[in-house]
């Protein structure tokens, strides 16, 4: 054989080698179908979402409806009967003690609470400039373990003519059953979008951006931007729509999808364009 035919042979040879391997390696690379991240930024979301609906409503003394089992009303609580709520005016600023008992209660979303929710706050909700501050004493939901800190400032009313609130956060879940534990910080607008011109608690709606980071109950940090806002009816014990980007350390973007505005437990997880459903807690 001409040494030029040799030298194009093993260049073929050689080339096909290489086209193999890569195949073969692309063939064998199993897909990434972790979502555990993604639900654990749900968790956290719902979570603290959770303390803050519950803390708004206390402070703006709309407790009768918050009390009310789930009777088939819009008037949908979260609370109820176990659930003891102390109001102190006298003190600057004024707290709020929402307590529900060292043993879990069954309340009237679902979901098993424990222990206490302590609001400290100057000026009315819906006062601007207003400011609330949320802790936790050995409070649980669902025996998931809450922790930390949340703060909201009322910065008065945007350009649509809504309410809007600054929103940090600086907590821990800690996973039931030794699951792990979830830190998170965040950073939010929270837009009241609908209800406030009425006294009715059940036709609120809110809106959520910005961003979050922290690390998933496997150690692994991550950061988040909510892509599209995040919709909180308050008459639904889930985020009914809106989406987020989730990025987590040496990992693909996670998509999450709450969905169009359906009332349910369900969202998607979209990996490498690969979508994965997940249920909520």
């Amino acid at each position: 054989m001409e040494t030029k035919n040799l030298f194009k042979y093993l260049m073929v040879v050689a080339t096909v080698g290489v086209l193999f391997t890569a195949c073969k390696k692309e063939k064998d690379e199993p897909a990434d179908t972790d979502t555990a991240g993604a639900a654990d930024n749900a968790l956290a979301e719902s979570s603290f979402n959770d303390a803050s609906n519950i803390s708004d409503q206390a402070a703006a003394g709309n407790l009768t409806s918050y009390l009310a089992a789930d009777n088939g009303s819009d008037e949908r609580g979260l609370l109820s009967a176990c659930a003891t709520i102390t109001h102190d005016t006298t003190t600057s600023p004024r707290t709020i003690v929402v307590d529900f008992g060292t043993t879990n209660c069954l309340c009237s979303d679902g979901r098993y609470r424990r222990g206490i929710i302590n609001i400290s706050y100057s000026g009315h909700y819906k006062d601007s400039a207003s400011t609330h501050t949320i802790t936790f004493t050995n409070f649980f939901v669902n025996d998931n373990q809450v922790t930390g800190s949340h703060s909201v400032t009322n910065n008065g009313h945007n350009n649509n003519g809504h309410l809007t609130f600054t929103i940090t956060v600086s907590g821990t879940i800690i996973k039931a059953n030794n699951g792990g534990v979830i830190s998170w910080t965040s950073n939010r607008v929270r837009e009241w979008s609908e209800g406030e011109s009425t006294a009715i608690w059940s036709d609120d709606v809110y809106l959520i951006t910005g961003t979050a980071s922290g690390s998933h109950s496997n150690g692994n940090s991550f950061s988040a931007t909510i892509t599209s806002a995040l919709k909180i009816k308050m008459n639904c014990h889930w985020i009914v729509s809106g989406g987020l980007n989730l990025i987590p350390s040496g990992k693909p973007t996670r998509a999450i999808d709450w969905g169009a505005g359906t009332c349910d437990d369900q969202a998607t997880v979209t990996i490498n364009g690969h979508v994965y459903n997940i249920t909520l807690h």
